[in-house]
């Protein structure tokens, strides 16, 4: 049997619905799943292009700003309703089994963060991905980038990447922040 490309990362309806009201104030956006210091491990929101993504960083997948939840897009998304989200090489090597969720709940974002002044903030989900997505993904690896900056794009995943909350998606845990 064969399993359908899984998302490496998804938002929930809720966090979709932050990032289209900061697009507005902001334009196009970029996040970056923090991997400590100041802001804990929390998923980093900013206006695109303001994060310097390094050669060796990951690209884990495309938010689609005007997707439905539950609904797999059939194309990627396009513009500034595609929301790029990137991870450290180091730290994508520790997570590389793990779908991540990025979810909004109340608090004080990340002082970095688009969010912080929304009395909101973005937390990531996660669950792990079984042996057969695992297998799936590494026929489509995620590219780095200086794969980016050379013209590579992200694989179309077969499962939506906007889903109505954490436990649609399955997520088991949220990272601590």
């Amino acid at each position: 049997m064969t399993t359908a490309l899984p998302a490496r990362v998804r938002a929930t309806a809720a966090a979709r619905d932050l990032l289209t009201t900061l697009r507005s104030r902001h334009g196009a956006l970029m996040m970056h799943q923090s991997g400590g210091c100041c802001d804990g491990s929390a998923p980093m929101c900013f206006p695109a292009g303001e994060f310097l993504v390094g050669d060796h960083d990951v690209l884990l997948g495309l938010l689609d700003l005007a997707a439905e939840a539950d609904t797999a897009a059939p194309a990627p998304p396009e513009g500034d309703d595609a929301v790029p989200v990137w991870i450290s090489g180091p730290q994508f090597g520790a997570w590389h089994h793990t779908q991540l969720i990025i979810d909004m709940v109340p608090g004080r974002g990340g002082g970095f963060s688009l969010e912080a002044p929304e009395g909101l903030r973005f937390l990531t989900r996660s669950r792990p991905f079984t042996d057969g997505e695992i297998a799936a993904l590494a026929a489509a690896p995620a590219p780095t980038g200086a794969q980016v900056e050379a013209g590579a794009v992200p694989a179309l995943p077969g499962e939506p990447v906007i889903v109505a909350d954490g436990a649609a998606a399955g997520a088991v845990c949220a990272l601590p922040d």
